[in-house]
């Protein structure tokens, strides 16, 4: 297999809406390396989901092309596996049937996916969990077995779109903690979208700051911090200066977009 991770090559996407055409994003050219871990950040409405989409073969691009593992992205594929932010559990099935759901519907034989579902519950924390139903479970919990119907799957690549944004702090802190741990012992190449800086510092390697639309990335930042992180790290001079540097790229970007929208209100 190819192991040329995500490869983005002049990426815009420009929408038909009633007041005339909108540009969601433009001309974005990135390269996430194989088994990396990067998170995108940007104000909102930047076009952060609609890349993602790009990426994952649901949205197609305008203009440019993906590459995933040296293949061009032409639609969703069993290799590029999403985790969204709403709860995407079906409730009238358990854990374990929610997570064999998508090798269901690629094919995957029997035995496998009750293996590979039972792998995916351990991996997340959930063992013990498997006959229950979404119900029965917490925002978080429910959150887990999204990502494990994901993992189950063994994709190349995990796209992850502000999957913890419904969730308390305390419970974002544990899952991200255990998304990177996950990432550590599988190898897969993540993008993770989020509005949080310290979030995106405290799981990546490198993170990208979007411009208010059309959104385009005016800042790569790569995270160089010891592999070992927790949420103590928050107060070490190296993750403040992280931190000030995208804060002042997206503060930035975050009020031109408040004086746009002002504008186009008046």
């Amino acid at each position: 297999m190819d192991h040329d991770g995500i490869r983005i090559e002049d990426v815009s996407v420009v929408f038909d809406a009633p007041a005339g055409k909108v540009t969601a994003v433009t001309d974005i050219t990135q390269h996430v390396p194989h088994s990396s871990f990067v998170s995108i950040v940007g104000p909102s409405g930047c076009g952060k989901s609609t890349l993602l989409a790009v990426i994952s073969g649901l949205q197609k691009a305008s203009t440019g092309q993906v590459r995933v593992a040296g293949k061009p992205v032409t639609g969703p594929d069993p290799t590029i596996g999403v985790v969204f932010q709403e709860d995407s559990t079906l409730p009238w099935r358990t854990v374990e049937e929610n997570v064999a759901f998508a090798m269901e519907m690629i094919g995957t034989d029997k035995a496998a996916r009750r293996q590979r579902a039972k792998d995916a519950i351990e991996l997340v924390g959930l063992g013990g969990f498997e006959k229950s139903y979404p119900s029965m479970l917490s925002g978080g919990m429910r959150q887990r077995v999204a990502l494990a119907r994901t993992l189950a799957v063994q994709p190349e690549v995990v796209l992850m779109d502000e999957p913890f944004a419904a969730l308390d702090q305390q419970t974002r802190l544990f899952l991200g903690a255990e998304v990177r741990q996950i990432w550590a012992r599988t190898h897969q190449t993540i993008v993770f979208v989020t509005h949080d800086i310290s979030e995106a510092i405290l799981l990546s390697q490198q993170v990208w700051v979007m411009s208010y639309r059309p959104g385009s990335i005016i800042d790569v930042v790569d995270i160089d911090l010891p592999d070992e992180r927790d949420a103590g790290m928050v107060s070490t001079p190296e993750f403040n200066e992280l931190q000030n540097r995208i804060w002042t790229s997206l503060q930035a970007e975050s009020m031109r977009g408040f004086k746009q929208q002002e504008a186009a209100t008046t």
